[in-house]
């Protein structure tokens, strides 16, 4: 396992030229607001060195991202606005339990696993809430 960071633009492209130059198989980005920001260069960069990715949120699965696994962000702004709610009618916020992502989803891209001349196992497709094809 090679574990690499990236804070700036140009620790990005660096951070993949260390996976392909260590012949690293497969990635996993995790979620990040600097990621986010940075999602169509983590996805060309994917593309162009053929490398199988999870990321952590649907859009990336999405817009061409192999897989993602992630909280569904529907439900997470559903239980933020549960606690707006009840914060507006005098709950005080130190009072309200903390809360977890209680859905997650998983969403395959076939057409870029393909691309990267992957075959999906039928149990994964079978588990996957969303199938891009």
């Amino acid at each position: 396992m090679l574990i690499v960071s990236a804070n700036s633009d140009g620790e990005i492209e660096k951070a993949f030229e260390t996976v392909v130059q260590q012949h690293v198989g497969a990635l996993d980005i995790g979620g990040s607001p600097f990621f986010d920001t940075h999602r169509a260069k983590l996805l060309a960069l994917q593309s162009q060195h053929r490398l199988p990715t999870v990321y952590q949120f649907r859009e990336y699965a999405v817009e061409g991202g192999m897989m993602s696994y992630g909280p569904n962000g529907a439900d997470a702004y559903r239980q933020v606005a549960l606690y707006v709610g009840r914060i507006l009618k005098g709950e005080k916020p130190a009072d309200l339990p903390v809360m977890r992502p209680t859905k997650f989803e998983l969403v395959v891209n076939l057409k870029t696993a393909k691309a990267l001349g992957l075959t999906v196992p039928p149990l994964l497709l079978a588990q996957a809430d969303e199938i891009i094809e």
